[in-house]
């Protein structure tokens, strides 16, 4: 060896540091369990390929030939039809809901066009607010167009129009299928979530580690009334990055937004006040800040990238792990915030993202409530 390093200097350092962390049960799990847990998780949860769309159908003809058009989607195994009906003005209003992924139209006189020659245009509606799904489901519908003409074509035979069947699939909240209007909006989601629940979780936690929250804990103050003082001014601060990533969105980005506003701080409150209530429950768990931000980014970062509909559709998800997203507020605010920007959702439309927030934000709140009182004890 050359100079001052001394290499079984190195090795004492080294060994001790394994000591260290054997000791330590919370960086073993991290550093063992928590890598593993997440592939499984996420190798069975993630799946790419679609299956199980729901969709609308609305058939003006009833005819035989319009119930082989959508029983090719039922066949094709790909599509679940949960609406049929006689066609309305509002055949959008399934996609509006999030009760159907996909409308098709079938109008009145295409089985007569299909005889006479004329050949038989149906539609399909789009919600082009999810990118993840869209670009597979038109490619599905395009399979499903050609095969519908291959069986027409064969019935038809030996002299029938070029093309029998034609379906235009056209794309609603985002027409033309511009990346920004579906990344920015959920990217509002995940910042909101990092900077809520390391807000609390790391400001507490230093006032543990200070010394400082002791002097708080000395006053005649309520647990209940602590936790909440706590909040507001973090509120405030949430509600003020909103408005940054509001404007970037627009003005930037060029991001619409058809929404309700009322809807939209209604639901980015609940969001930001069910977030920071975690943080302020993990803060008075970890009472120290580097167990604090692993808990937060765990806890906040990768549920709100990974398990919100930011990167990875829902749908496209075992059932079992759609159900565990429904435990998750990031989930529920993605959906109002895309909504409110894209489909021009109203406060009614979203009163069920709202309940979940509202009884997610309880549960928070009253946690974190009951764990600092533990504290006082």
């Amino acid at each position: 060896m050359t100079g001052n390093f001394k290499f079984r200097r190195a090795i004492a350092i080294a060994r001790k540091e394994v000591m260290h962390i054997m000791r330590d049960p919370f960086t073993m799990i991290v550093a063992l369990v928590i890598p593993v847990f997440l592939t499984v998780m996420f190798g069975f949860a993630i799946d790419l390929d679609i299956h199980d769309v729901r969709m609308a159908v609305f058939d003006a003809d009833i005819s035989q030939s319009s119930r082989i058009v959508y029983e090719k989607f039922i066949d094709s195994k790909y599509f679940v039809i949960n609406k049929v009906a006689p066609l309305v003005a509002r055949a959008d209003r399934p996609l509006t809901t999030e009760k159907s992924k996909l409308s098709l139209i079938i109008p009145h006189k295409f089985e007569e066009d299909l005889y006479n020659g004329r050949g038989a245009v149906a539609q399909v509606l789009l919600d082009g607010s999810d990118n993840t799904t869209v670009n597979l489901v038109a490619g599905y519908v395009a399979g499903i167009e050609t095969a519908l003409n291959q069986q027409f074509y064969e019935s038809l035979a030996p002299q029938p129009p070029v093309k029998l069947v034609k379906v235009t699939p056209r794309f609603l909240f985002n027409p033309e299928q511009k990346s920004p209007w579906f990344i920015v909006p959920g990217l509002s989601v995940v910042i909101l979530a990092i900077l809520s629940i390391l807000l609390t979780s790391l400001t507490i936690a230093r006032e543990w580690e200070t010394g400082s929250m002791e002097l708080l804990l000395s006053t005649p103050a309520r647990p209940a009334e602590i936790i909440l003082g706590k909040l507001l001014p973090y509120i405030a601060l949430g509600l003020i990055a909103l408005a940054f990533i509001y404007v970037a969105a627009r003005l930037v980005f060029g991001v619409p937004f058809t929404g309700s506003y009322l809807a939209f701080i209604t639901g980015s409150l609940l969001f930001i006040g069910t977030y920071l209530s975690m943080g302020l429950f993990i803060s008075v768990v970890a009472k120290n800040q580097q167990l604090a931000m692993q808990m937060s980014l765990m806890a906040g970062y990768m549920p709100s990238m990974l398990l919100s509909g930011f990167i990875f559709s829902i749908p496209n998800m075992d059932t079992i792990w759609q159900w565990f997203t429904a435990l998750l507020p990031a989930r529920w605010y993605m959906t109002i915030c895309r909504a409110c920007y894209l489909k021009g959702a109203s406060f009614g439309d979203l009163i069920v993202p709202f309940a979940a927030l509202i009884i997610l934000g309880l549960i928070f709140f009253t946690a974190a409530t009951k764990k600092f009182k533990g504290t006082l004890e």
